[in-house]
């Protein structure tokens, strides 16, 4: 094979922006093979606006069993992701999964099983994992320059909704439809960068979320947990779509200093003496470890989903080291249904993660939502969102 033939599912807000680029033959080694979209009045524009090169298809039987496709992108709502993605690798297809890879974990850890089985390829659309300036931490972390990991505190509240945002498709921000609010649709990245930076993962969660507190959803639009670890480790993570200006600062603290990142600056406090050695020998009472700040030079361009895309492909292909192996997608999510768990129940939330105990409680959510009717469902530009 010297060309991958990507068959984009779900042709709505990303599915279009991934189609658009690779049938501008922006990603080496592929094409845009075919499109699945169920909607049989959006598959129909699709199809105009594409032409007779690229064929269309309203039934998955169809799709899957038609021989035109080598990978699948699916961009669908996130409860059909890893059916979708089961399907494909029954069907011997690589599978690229936009974020995240499922709604609850008992689901992505049988989509993770699938993707063994298979011996496919499969990777997720987690680009931020592209973005120099995490890439430059992970390394500051993994190096040992911070030292052993204290502390990591992320304020993310610069992904803005507008009520608009919320009415432009009947689906989201509803239970049955989404499977929750900010946690589960824009913070998957920030989740997922969480553990992939500090590679630890919790003993336990508590967490405080705020369902329909600024916007007319069912779903959370802000959150506020705390974490801590078998180390001693400790973090908290707040979020939320309804605050302007928004904030995006991550402080990442260790024995050794502080790397912060905000903006788009990295620095670092390197301390000239590590803290416990500072401690276990000063007698000054007030003093403190003398440090200095240090501007750490960040070298590259973000690749985004292109870049994810590409490496999907040259994966494929070439044998070449996923950025963001899909089996990792159920680490970020594991944080997020256990920030859903803890609020439910009011109580700490221990990991490993109760599974059965939170679908109990997110179907409870789906039987009970009053759903909500939406006139024509929106197809949004997503240029300027991750």
């Amino acid at each position: 094979m010297d060309q991958v033939r990507i068959g984009v599912i779900g042709v709505g807000n990303m599915g279009s922006a991934h189609a658009a680029y690779l049938v501008e033959g922006s990603i080496k080694g592929a094409c845009l093979g075919a499109l699945l979209e169920e909607d049989g009045e959006r598959a129909s524009a699709v199809q105009q606006h594409f032409g007779d090169n690229v064929p269309v298809f309203t039934n998955e039987s169809d799709f899957f069993h038609a021989n035109v496709v080598d990978a699948v992108l699916i961009a669908t709502p996130h409860y059909s992701h890893s059916r979708l993605a089961e399907q494909a690798f029954a069907a011997g297809l690589h599978v690229l999964c936009e974020k995240p890879a499922g709604v609850y974990t008992r689901q992505v850890r049988e989509m993770n099983e699938a993707a063994q089985k298979s011996g496919r390829v499969y990777s997720l659309m987690y680009n931020q994992r592209t973005k120099p300036i995490y890439l430059k931490l992970k390394d500051l972390i993994q190096s040992g320059e911070l030292g052993t990991i204290r502390r990591m505190n992320w304020i993310i509240t610069d992904w803005y909704r507008s009520q608009s945002y919320y009415d432009s498709s009947s689906w989201r921000a509803t239970w049955p439809g989404e499977g929750g609010g900010v946690l589960i649709n824009q913070c998957p990245h920030q989740l997922d960068l969480w553990g992939w930076l500090i590679g630890m993962e919790p003993n336990r969660i508590r967490a405080f979320c705020s369902f329909g507190k600024y916007r007319d959803i069912e779903v959370e639009d802000e959150v506020t947990a705390y974490m801590e670890y078998e180390s001693g480790a400790t973090g908290v993570f707040i979020t939320t779509t309804a605050e302007a200006p928004g904030t995006n600062r991550l402080e990442v603290t260790g024995t050794k200093g502080k790397a912060v990142i905000e903006g788009e600056t990295l620095s670092f406090w390197q301390l000239r003496t590590p803290e416990p050695v500072f401690n276990a020998s000063y007698k000054g009472g007030f003093g403190a470890p003398e440090h200095w700040k240090i501007d750490i030079p960040v070298a590259g361009a973000e690749t985004g989903h292109q870049g994810i895309t590409q490496n999907f492909v040259d994966a494929i292909l070439h044998g070449v080291p996923l950025i963001a192996p899909g089996e990792e997608g159920i680490q970020g999510l594991t944080l997020s249904n256990a920030m859903h768990l803890s609020t439910w129940i009011d109580n700490w939330v221990e990991l490993p993660l109760n599974e059965a105990l939170y679908e109990q409680n997110l179907n409870e959510r789906i039987r009970n939502s009053p759903g909500k009717t939406v006139t024509t469902n929106q197809t949004l530009d997503v240029r300027k969102s991750y």
